[in-house]
């Protein structure tokens, strides 16, 4: 199983970008994918979660800024973020883990079996 996260990069407060996860070595379609973010010194955040099924959750300090989106075809996931703030500078990491329908706690790490090496996203004032 590999996870690689691309697409961040140092942008203007205001500015977007849009990340990717890339997925091989297993079943991308039967999968639930999360993005988290880590800035230096704080603990790992949730930002976005999308189940197999499409259906998305977000963090409520992102709500409205970042979209999450899937193409299974192509095994990968997409975390648009727009309106970019300086307190969004961190490094963004996505997770996998099996989505069997049952309900989960999207926002705990504990949840996610497999995560990528992450993408660093630096937002300027």
């Amino acid at each position: 199983v590999q996870l690689v996260e691309s697409g961040g990069g140092l942008v203007q407060a205001g500015g977007s970008l849009r990340l990717s996860c890339t997925a091989s070595g297993f079943s991308f379609g039967d999968y639930a994918i999360g993005w988290f973010r880590q800035a230096p010194g704080k603990g790992r955040e949730a930002v976005a979660s999308i189940g197999y099924h499409g259906v998305a959750y977000y963090g409520a300090p992102v709500m409205g800024r970042f979209t999450i989106s899937r193409d299974n075809a192509k095994n990968t996931a997409y975390l648009q973020i727009n309106s970019l703030r300086p307190e969004d500078t961190a490094l963004y990491y996505c997770a996998t883990t099996k989505d069997d329908g049952s309900s989960w706690d999207w926002m705990s790490t504990y949840e996610y079996d497999y995560w990528g090496q992450g993408t660093q996203v630096t937002v300027s004032s």
